[in-house]
């Protein structure tokens, strides 16, 4: 086991990873590893109370109430500890004896990592961030590690709904505590790749890839809408097992999911499914944008293309974010910033073809591209530089 930051900020523990998955766990070496030069007592009482307090801001509830729910207690050092890993095996102790033996919990751990990439995948297109998707997956173990799933037949359909149920209580927590609704300008977190190279990582979040254009009509909907679209059309969860994640019935259920689907189906179209074709495109906009083309640039965008840049809320000015509409207003646009497209290279961005910028070695932008008809019809930038470091973003070779 692991503890990792998440995008709160606090600390909370990690499902076990695929180079150790739970062998670690008797020893507590992984979390050994992890300590800085904290006395045993404070460290013990913080990993517990960061852990609690993590949970109550994405669910709303109170540290104390999310430490009794985990089955967690505070903890006194043991008499005569001297050392940090006997003080962190103290912490652990109480919840897993209790839980059977450590044999169970490995192959528990085991089964969890091979759903592990599935999870992330419906997370990430519930909540349209890589580490809000993370902290889900992370949460969904908790709630797997301190269950009893004897008698679960489908542990792969109970851990969907687990994770479903997670993503469901933090889009409404989001929007509880967004006091304005979603700018425009939004842009999800991309998944970024070299191109012909799928790390293991991202293979199941590019499998049937979700593209940034879906993934922004995503936002517009209700949390329960986007439940019940993305599990039943995405994931093929039947309607009887998200009824009772939403509150409704199953013939309700079916409704919402239909409404889902008219406001994606009415939104702009996929990307041509062929790579040459969206290529062709691409590296013709990149190549006008370089020669300062005006004319090849409108030719190779769609007349309606409209073009969505996330700069985040601290850049002001020409590079703040903004909605363009239109072939004639974007290609100046690009002409505009065309000092960077010296700097910009093909990679793949949520599977399809798109660019990363980098100029000096430092990542300032993403851009996600649809190519309809060998014509490009949206553009997707992200350039917060905050959001850009937050995910770890490195641009790829081509």
């Amino acid at each position: 086991m692991r503890t990792r930051p998440s995008t709160s900020g606090h600390a909370v523990e990690a499902a076990p990873g695929p180079e150790r998955a739970v062998r670690s766990l008797p020893e507590h070496r992984t979390y050994v590893e992890a300590l800085t030069d904290q006395d045993p007592e404070t460290y013990a009482r913080s990993f517990l109370t960061s852990r609690a307090e993590a949970v109550s801001e994405r669910f709303g509830g109170k540290p104390a109430v999310a430490l009794e729910l985990f089955g967690h207690r505070p903890v006194t050092a043991p008499t005569g500890c001297r050392s940090r890993a006997s003080i962190v095996s103290a912490a652990h102790a109480d919840g897993f004896s209790k839980r059977g033996s450590m044999d169970d919990k490995e192959l528990l751990a085991e089964r969890f990592q091979t759903q592990r990439g599935h999870l992330r995948a419906v997370a990430y297109r519930m909540l349209g961030s890589l580490g809000e998707a993370e902290d889900a997956v992370q949460e969904t173990w908790l709630r797997l590690s301190r269950s009893d799933v004897s008698e679960v037949t489908n542990l792969a359909g109970w851990l969907t709904t687990v994770v479903g149920r997670i993503c469901l209580d933090m889009l409404r927590s989001r929007a509880a505590r967004r006091e304005e609704p979603m700018a425009d300008t939004f842009v999800p977190d991309p998944v970024v790749t070299p191109l012909g190279r799928v790390d293991p990582e991202q293979e199941m979040l590019l499998a049937d890839s979700v593209g940034l254009a879906l993934l922004v009509v995503l936002e517009t909907l209700e949390p329960a809408e986007r439940l019940a679209f993305v599990l039943h059309d995405m994931f093929a969860v039947p309607f009887d097992d998200i009824a009772p994640i939403v509150g409704r019935t199953s013939a309700a259920t079916r409704q919402l999911a239909s409404r889902a689907r008219r406001r994606v189906q009415s939104a702009e179209p996929a990307s041509d499914p062929d790579p040459a074709r969206q290529r062709e495109a691409v590296e013709a906009f990149l190549a006008a944008s370089r020669a300062g083309d005006f004319e090849a640039l409108v030719a190779v965008l769609d007349p309606e293309v409209v073009l969505r840049a996330d700069s985040g809320p601290l850049v002001s000015g020409v590079a703040a974010s903004k909605v363009v509409r239109g072939a004639t207003t974007v290609a100046k646009g690009a002409l505009m910033f065309r000092q960077y497209s010296a700097y910009a290279r093909l990679a793949l961005v949520n599977g399809a073809i798109g660019l990363v910028t980098e100029p000096e070695g430092r990542l300032i932008s993403v851009m996600g591209i649809t190519v309809v008809g060998g014509r490009i019809t949206g553009i997707y930038i992200l350039s917060d530089p905050e959001r850009l470091e937050r995910l770890g973003l490195a641009a790829p070779a081509a």
